[in-house]
């Protein structure tokens, strides 16, 4: 009697497609916790080894440089070979890499391990998100959900890295999350459905055509968005835990400054929750460049805040920043084909995470030269540039909307 049930459940479209989802918002949420553990524990190596903290954000550049260059060949690799497969991949290569980390006798080790986490790291965001799109009945909501629970991963990342250090010890913060995504990989192995499309079978047609020119433009455009989005994320993600306890004096504990990293990265969970679902009403284009202009508010606030209004102006940044990512994957949705989107995706975080690694540089150099305040305020101008583009952006696409008005109001 039990046999037929599960069959039953197993070929039911919606049940596949939920259980598919499911297990890709749970990985999102890995990804960016597992990647995010070193910029806290280095609080902790600086005492450990002696280093000051210019040279040991530095020892992650590798690391965060390896989780964009790495996403090219993983969405070539999902095209041409299986999406699912490099999920696998994704979940066991993580797991092994943070043991790694956690067993590192010495610096030089913990780079190799954290170099290895990127690598396999890259994996998630050319391929998850081609997958989530894949499932997707409302695209806009269903993205919503897909980046909440990537921000909490990277909101739990600060907080959970700091009790795990502080309650075991720096290798502990990375052993356990080790654990946990291999024992992911395993339900991953044993209960995600396999593919509902091959890439032969995928859609060739974009739900909004562009002409050559506009697709020229369009691309040079995001080319722009995915560099200078993603040296403000990574610089406001990678930084905020040292932010918050240099403008506070070092008067909290790390547990203290764990915890309040993490909440201010909750509000980067919510408004990608609310900016999704108001671009299922307002063109996306338009919401996109709202959203630039409210992160380069919060970053100019940030640089003169103190106190409980510095938290306020760092969520604002925030939460502008990461309901970017979310509006921007419907935009590039929007105009690129289901075949060609694990190849659009994997382009566009390859530039985004690639400057990661620029972006931990960057910190180092500046911090040591001006301070969390020198550091804000490049940001803010590199968050200018951002939001130039976001507006060229709206710009072209509001004059292809408009061309192709009566098309997409029959479809």
């Amino acid at each position: 009697m039990t046999e037929p049930l599960v069959s039953a459940n197993a070929a039911d479209p919606r049940h596949r497609r939920w259980l598919a989802l499911g297990l890709l918002n749970g990985a999102h949420a890995l990804d960016h916790f597992v990647i995010l553990i070193y910029p806290t524990v280095i609080i902790a190596l600086e005492a450990a080894y002696g280093r000051s903290y210019s040279e040991l954000i530095a020892l992650g550049t590798a690391s965060f440089a390896a989780f964009g260059v790495f996403s090219l060949p993983a969405g070539w690799l999902a095209n041409r070979w299986s999406r699912r497969a490099m999920m696998l991949i994704f979940y066991f290569g993580c797991g092994l890499s943070l043991i790694g980390a956690a067993l590192s006798p010495g610096l030089n080790a913990l780079a190799v391990a954290l170099f290895a986490l990127g690598v396999f790291g890259a994996i998630y965001h050319p391929v998850g998100t081609a997958l989530v799109l894949e499932n997707a009945t409302v695209r806009s909501r269903t993205l919503a959900l897909n980046a909440l629970c990537g921000n909490l991963g990277v909101s739990l990342a600060a907080g959970v890295s700091a009790a795990l250090t502080a309650l075991v010890s720096w290798r502990g913060a990375f052993l356990l999350p080790g654990l946990v995504c291999l024992a992911m990989g395993v339900v991953y192995l044993r209960f995600a459905p396999h593919e509902s499309r091959q890439p032969a079978q995928r859609e060739t047609a974009a739900e909004v055509a562009l002409a050559p020119a506009s697709a020229a433009a369009m691309f040079a455009l995001f080319v722009v968005v995915a560099l200078s989005g993603g040296l403000v994320v990574n610089t406001v993600t990678l930084a905020l835990p040292k932010i918050i306890d240099e403008r506070f004096g070092g008067t909290f504990t790390l547990a203290m400054v764990g915890a309040l990293a993490t909440g201010v990265m909750l509000c980067g969970g919510f408004a990608q929750i609310v900016f999704g679902r108001l671009a299922e009403h307002v063109r996306p284009h338009v919401v996109f460049a709202a959203v630039a202009a409210l992160q380069l508010a919060g970053l100019l606030w940030s640089i003169y805040a103190s106190g409980l209004l510095l938290l306020l102006a760092l969520a604002l940044a925030v939460a502008a920043s990461y309901a970017q990512i979310t509006v921007n994957d419907l935009l590039i949705a929007r105009y690129t084909a289901d075949a060609w989107r694990g190849r659009a995706y994997a382009v566009r975080y390859f530039l985004t995470f690639m400057v990661a690694g620029i972006s931990s540089s960057g910190i180092a150099l500046i911090y040591s030269r001006g301070g969390s305040g020198l550091l804000l305020g490049a940001t803010a101008a590199i968050a200018l540039a951002f939001l130039l583009t976001a507006l060229a952006i709206a710009v072209v696409a509001e004059g292809v909307e408009k061309a192709q008005a009566p098309q997409l109001a029959r479809a």
